[in-house]
């Protein structure tokens, strides 16, 4: 028997296909160990020796391909052609190594598509396991082991809230950060333009002020409202006519084909897709065969599939819409490795595949390789100078034709942040032509920020530094979304208070770590060692020797003293400058009520920074770390935000375990409420609101019941007759009138039933289970995510997320489950039935006789 070794059961089920009754092909459900998470699991001293752990979830699993292996003349590695896949390859070997159970013919196979010609002709040509590659995956995770496990104490111990810190993670977060100073710091400036609005030949364009007076304008020129009148009068007083036209042809070629981070990108900008959803998409469409292997920073494609790409355009668009010869590309990213092909279709033929988002993905994929082989679009600009009789104003109008769409026709890249495009259709002009003027507008306009990073500007960026792999990206950016550091609004990241002070502190105490350029020359040192060209043991004694001693140098500062080097860094943006000239350390509170030597100052809580008055206890004056300034003057927990018109009781504002709320009054008697997250105009009106609740809407016009609006722990919502909806915000607890609240209250006992009580909804639907027929459903369960088909139910592995599902997956846990027989109900065995005794066994028998 011959045993091949892959990651996932959908690409065993097809590999097996392709190879027949010789092999058996098992699958490793990804990787089969890991560093334990505690320390020692790497040790330094002990020349970088690293222990190894098999999961849990993974013992039965790694028993079978155990047992298989015994009786196995050849065991052959078969797992993505990547540093992972080359690593969990070499865990599979040791660990059967160690188990006695390694067969004498060991070979590693890759291929960059699972179809049928790919996997038949990587089985011909088997080789060693890449040692230099299996290097490079210990020194990255030793090195992120070691980053991780050294400095998330230090953060534990010395910056209170702080959760952990990575080596790529902590970069891009600072990314983040820095753009919101960027945000923070920027001051708009006014300016205006002045158009005017000509027709010609029944076709209306507009024509922008480029001259005024004799003077060139630039975008600032006109500065204000006063000099963009006068230029507006003077355009509407004076008539122009054609001076120049300017016509310029030019060309666009296309895009390469996808890397996995332009994909990742794209997908951002086109279909509003994560970076983890896009490429658990890719995944899922790589192991159906549909597109080549999607973990590249490859632009390429080979000459066969290039081949068949300019055959399947000359079948579709015809030979006119190729170029004279293929199109070569060659990556401009930093620190790139084009060993695998571009992402494209396997088969070009095949113009869709999957259904849903799959499909949406797999199609923006196949047209993006698609395009790539095709002929340039050819455009032309027209650029009309109209000029007054005087000759000392001017205007322009530019406009954009497409002659020949090539390329276009099929794809058209999309942009992050597109600017105002003022290329619209002119009509045909001559010199001396004079359009009709229908009207001037006078625009003001005020410059803006740089834009917020979006996931795609994000990767783009990363990519553009050289810092991490693209492979690496997505669970990057979702471990910060996971530890909250950020937040994504209308999909850009905003950085939360965490995040921000994490990064100061980095900043200040890890500056060279979080680096740009030192972790992109990392990524460079990483890959020397994937060549073969550095020693990965060397590579890790040299960061340590340096990383170690400065996490014990600030270990050694007591938090007064971490806090009182933050408090300087962060000064600017914690104090900036008060209009009215006075310090801005001064406290409000203790100016109000005039106590002297109000100082404000960075203090460190245990849930984390916050801003306070050094007048304490005296002066309870606090607020947010995340609220410069405190330009309410009213402070932020703990704050005094007023009185109660009715009880005349103080309101004040505190930070909880569990948040900030807003009490009123003292003691056991005091009134309590959180403070939402969606409330951003925060003050006493909202307070007292929310002190209020709950609020009774009314009566139900058919139960004659009360309806009541509150807020909850999870959100606000409507009570009736206990049943329960949920309301989109917390504005509507206090707007939402009686129609809408019947409506939703309505709505909500539909989906649920007679008790109101929703239904669970499937994470994912997949298809009929093969031997019952039944449809599987991935479904949130109270102990966990399980597949069910109808009739069995299957709990779904730890390391398996439940949208990851695949099918194949679905059907062997369906089956293992099946097999095991139906689940035994837990409770209390019934009681054994007692003997009968003696005198009532001798009396029943004599009754019987």
């Amino acid at each position: 028997m011959q045993l091949v070794i892959v990651e996932s059961p959908a690409k065993a089920k097809t590999i097996e296909k392709y190879l027949g009754s010789d092999f058996k092909v098992l699958a490793s459900y990804g990787h089969v160990r890991d560093l334990p998470p505690k320390d020692g699991s790497v040790r330094p001293d002990e020349d970088f020796a690293m222990d190894w752990e098999l999961y849990r979830d993974k013992q039965s699993r790694f028993k079978d391909i155990a047992d298989n292996a015994k009786k196995a003349d050849r065991l052959i590695l078969a797992t993505d052609p990547d540093r992972e896949g080359e690593a969990i390859s070499w865990h599979v070997r040791e660990l059967l190594q160690k188990r006695k159970a390694l067969p004498d013919k060991v070979e590693r196979v890759t291929f960059n598509a699972i179809t049928k010609q790919a996997v038949t002709d990587a089985m011909k040509s088997p080789r060693e396991l890449d040692q230099p590659l299996i290097d490079a995956y210990l020194a990255r995770r030793a090195l992120d082991y070691l980053y991780g496990f050294t400095l998330s104490p230090v953060l534990w111990r010395r910056l209170p809230g702080a959760k952990s810190a990575g080596r790529v993670q902590s970069v891009a977060l600072r990314l983040i950060v820095d753009r919101e100073i960027e945000i923070e710091h920027f001051r708009a400036e006014e300016y205006w333009s002045v158009i005017a609005k000509l027709q010609h030949d029944g076709t209306e364009f507009d024509a922008r002020l480029v001259k005024f007076d004799g003077d060139k304008l630039d975008k600032m020129t006109l500065g204000n409202e006063g000099s963009a009148m006068a230029a507006k009068k003077a355009v509407e007083g004076s008539n122009f006519t054609v001076e120049e036209v300017e016509t310029k042809p030019f060309k666009r070629n296309p895009a390469p084909p996808f890397t996995t981070s332009t994909l990742q990108q794209e997908a951002a900008r086109k279909l509003g897709f994560s970076a983890s959803h896009t490429m658990r998409l890719a995944q899922s469409l790589y192991e159906a065969g549909a597109i080549t292997y999607m973990r590249t920073d490859g632009v390429s494609m080979d000459g066969s599939a290039i081949a068949a790409c300019r055959k399947a355009v000359a079948d579709r668009y015809g030979g006119h819409a190729l170029p004279d010869s293929p199109r070569m590309y060659k990556t401009k990213a930093k620190n790139a490795q084009e060993a695998h092909e571009a992402i494209r279709p396997t088969d070009f033929n095949r113009d869709r595949a999957g259904s849903g988002d799959e499909g949406k993905l797999y199609d923006l994929i196949f047209k993006r390789a698609m395009a790539s082989q095709m002929a340039a679009a050819s455009l032309e600009r027209t650029t009309v100078t109209f000029r007054d009789p005087t000759g000392r104003h001017e205007l322009r109008a530019s406009g954009q034709v497409v002659k020949y769409p090539g390329f276009l026709a099929v794809y058209q890249e999309g942009r992050d942040d597109p600017e105002d495009d003022e290329d619209g259709l002119l009509p045909t002009l001559a010199k001396g032509d004079a359009p009709l003027k229908k009207g001037v507008e006078a625009n003001q306009h005020f410059t803006q920020p740089p834009p917020r990073f979006s996931e795609a500007s994000l990767v783009k960026r990363l990519e553009e530094l050289g810092i991490g792999r693209p492979s690496t990206y997505a669970s990057t950016i979702q471990t910060l979304r996971d530890r909250n550091y950020v937040r994504m609004e209308k999909n850009r990241f905003f950085a939360e208070e965490s995040g921000r002070l994490l990064t100061a502190f980095l900043e200040r105490f890890f500056e060279r770590y979080v680096a740009f350029d030192f972790t992109a020359g990392m990524e460079e040192e990483l890959d020397t060692v994937s060549d073969g060209r550095e020693d990965w043991k060397a590579l890790l004694a040299e960061f340590w020797k340096d990383f170690k001693p400065k996490t014990e140098e600030v270990m050694e500062k007591k938090p007064s003293e971490v806090t009182e080097e933050l408090d300087d860094f962060l000064a600017d943006y914690l104090f900036p400058e008060r209009a009215d000239g006075k310090d801005p350390r001064h406290c409000p509170l203790c100016e109000a009520e005039g106590r002297e030597n109000g100082r404000l100052a960075l203090r460190g809580g245990k849930f984390g920074a916050f801003v306070a008055c050094a007048n304490y206890p005296e002066c309870k004056y606090t607020r947010q770390f995340a609220k410069p300034g405190g330009a309410d003057g009213d402070g932020g927990e703990d704050a005094v935000l007023g009185n109660d018109p009715e009880t005349g009781l103080p309101v004040e504002r505190k930070s909880g375990r569990f948040g900030p709320y807003v009490q009123l009054g003292e003691g056991k008697e005091a009134k309590r409420a959180s403070i939402p997250k969606d409330l951003d105009d925060f003050d006493l009106e909202w307070a007292l609101k929310l002190l209020s609740l709950p609020r009774i809407v009314g009566a139900h016009p058919e139960t004659g019941l009360e309806i009541e609006a509150n807020i909850g722990r999870y959100g606000p919502y409507l009570r009736h007759d206990g049943k329960y909806g949920k309301l989109s915000g917390t504005r509507e607890v206090f707007d939402v009138g009686m129609n809408r609240a019947v409506d939703i209250l309505a709505q909500a006992a539909n989906r649920g039933g007679a008790g109101g009580r929703a239904k669970a909804e499937p994470i994912k639907t997949l298809g009929a289970h093969p031997t019952s027929g039944g449809e599987m459903k991935v479904m949130p369960g109270r102990y966990g995510p399980y597949v069910t088909d109808g009739t069995t139910n299957a709990t779904i592995p730890k390391d398996v997320k439940p949208e990851d599902l695949t099918e194949a997956q679905a059907i062997e846990l369906i089956d293992a489950r099946a097999a095991k027989g139906p689940a035994k109900k837990k409770g209390r065995k019934a009681p054994a039935k007692k003997k009968a005794a003696p005198k009532k066994k001798a009396a029943a028998k004599k009754a019987a006789s």
